[in-house]
């Protein structure tokens, strides 16, 4: 597709996003099964919820805009999947709380990945007048604002002390 225009951007980036989540998904669940702190873990699976959500609303979108969904093959989160089951996965721990803070560590690039990807889309979709899109990209780029939060708290709430000890 060339892209001539804002409208062919947008409509590119949503491909690329729900590439981004469809990507993400796997990766999350079993960053969750090799998590051993409850909270972060609980964390996590709710992060796969969010990401099945998030490509529900991408999907709903694209087909709103007659484009296919998989239509794009997200490279950037390609990269940081591969990085996260690298480093939070088959890495050598001396110890599950080390493992943990990691995990949180790798999840949280995927989700500043989907921030900005969500904000983008969002600020997009202002410009071009797809206002039945905006309250859609708005519940995603607040989902996964609320998820990056919630790790944060749960990194700075004990999981890094505990790695550190």
């Amino acid at each position: 597709m060339a892209l001539n225009s804002l409208h062919d951007v947008y409509h590119d980036q949503l491909q690329d996003l729900y590439s981004s989540c469809k990507q993400s998904k796997p990766i999350t669940s079993d960053l969750a099964e090799a998590a051993t702190n409850s909270e972060l873990k609980e964390a996590l699976e709710a992060g796969v919820e969010g990401l099945e959500t998030g490509m529900n609303d991408i999907a709903e979108l694209c087909k709103r805009h007659d484009i296919d969904p998989d239509g794009e093959f997200c490279k950037g989160t390609e990269g940081l999947v591969k990085e996260a089951r690298a480093h939070g996965i088959d890495a050598d721990f001396g110890d599950n709380d080390t493992r943990d803070a990691m995990i949180a560590s790798q999840y949280q690039r995927l989700a500043h990945y989907a921030i900005a990807g969500y904000g983008t889309l969002l600020a997009f979709a202002k410009r071009i007048g797809a206002t039945d899109d905006v309250a859609t990209l708005q519940k995603c780029l607040d989902s996964a604002y609320d998820g990056d939060r919630r790790m944060t708290e749960i990194a700075t709430g004990g999981l890094n002390r505990a790695a550190a000890a």
